[in-house]
């Protein structure tokens, strides 16, 4: 059995700028992933299945609707491999349409899964193609390293390793469709964003802190029009220690920075407390 995982993505900020000609707003962020995700495994199999399994699985689709599915359509058309068939399990432990690209890290673990499952040598160029087929986030899901995201998505480059700080991710159970955030989006700006702090002083904390405070997420308050928990969720998480606090992605999942894992996991207690509905999930940005 091959295990993939597929970490949440977090837009650390998120520039949004004017509409272009193609329909896309062009986009400026710095993504990291988080150590938890959702986790595919994959099977040899005569036919193409996909089982959900995890606390957030009860209300997804297997079908052809799924990214997962489509992923792997797109690979055996790529690969013209005979039979598109694997049997996949998706563990999903992320909320659905929560701005952390589950969807999207699931489609590209998808990719990276069935490529070894499949033996597909793909050149990364291809696999960026394949991916942006799928979605704007996708591509830079592929790889799963700290990226700077612009353009609509496709234009992915690394960046040094970020210091694996202390998160707190907080859902409060509230769906919030991206496209209804993009058509509610108030004036664009196309602004030149600071330039990321050279290594080895990006591994360090306090330099990174410093420069995403001077920054923020365009999306936040079409965000909070359309579910204005969200700013009890930041309210939360700010009252309770954190260095940064801020909306992950559309939304409606937040994420906070803290100083020590001591802090992350007071704090996710205390917020997981006052709010049981909510989802908390201590974790840390991945190395």
């Amino acid at each position: 059995m091959l295990r993939v995982p597929a970490p949440a993505k977090i837009n650390l900020f998120l520039h949004v700028g004017p509409r272009r000609s193609d329909g896309y707003h062009a986009l400026q962020s710095l993504v990291c992933f988080a150590e938890a995700g959702d986790v595919l495994s994959f099977a040899s199999s005569k036919h193409l299945t996909l089982t959900i399994e995890g606390p957030f699985g009860a209300n997804l689709s297997n079908g052809g609707d799924n990214l997962i599915i489509q992923a792997a359509a797109a690979l055996a058309e790529y690969a013209r491999h005979k039979a598109c068939a694997a049997a996949i399990t998706l563990t999903k432990n992320l909320p659905v349409a929560s701005g952390i690209g589950g969807g999207s890290a699931d489609a590209a673990a998808a990719l990276r899964g069935l490529a070894k499952l499949w033996d597909v040598a793909i050149a990364d160029a291809d696999l960026s193609a394949i991916a942006l087929s799928l979605g704007s986030d996708v591509p830079v899901c592929v790889a799963s390293r700290p990226a700077m995201m612009a353009g609509r998505g496709e234009r992915v480059t690394p960046v040094p390793a970020l210091p694996p700080l202390p998160m707190v991710l907080v859902n409060p159970g509230v769906a919030v469709s991206t496209g209804e955030v993009f058509r509610r989006l108030g004036r664009t700006a196309d602004d030149v964003l600071p330039p990321l702090p050279d290594y080895p002083q990006t591994n360090d904390a306090a330099a990174l802190l410093a420069y995403l405070s001077k920054t923020r997420n365009d999306m936040e308050p079409a965000a909070r029009e359309i579910a204005p928990v969200i700013g009890e969720v930041l309210g939360a998480l700010r009252a309770n220690g954190a260095s940064l606090a801020r909306m992950c992605g559309s939304g409606a999942t937040c994420y906070a920075l803290f100083d020590s894992d001591a802090a992350a996991q007071s704090a996710a207690r205390a917020i997981a407390s006052a709010y049981p509905a909510w989802w908390v999930a201590p974790t840390r940005i991945a190395a």
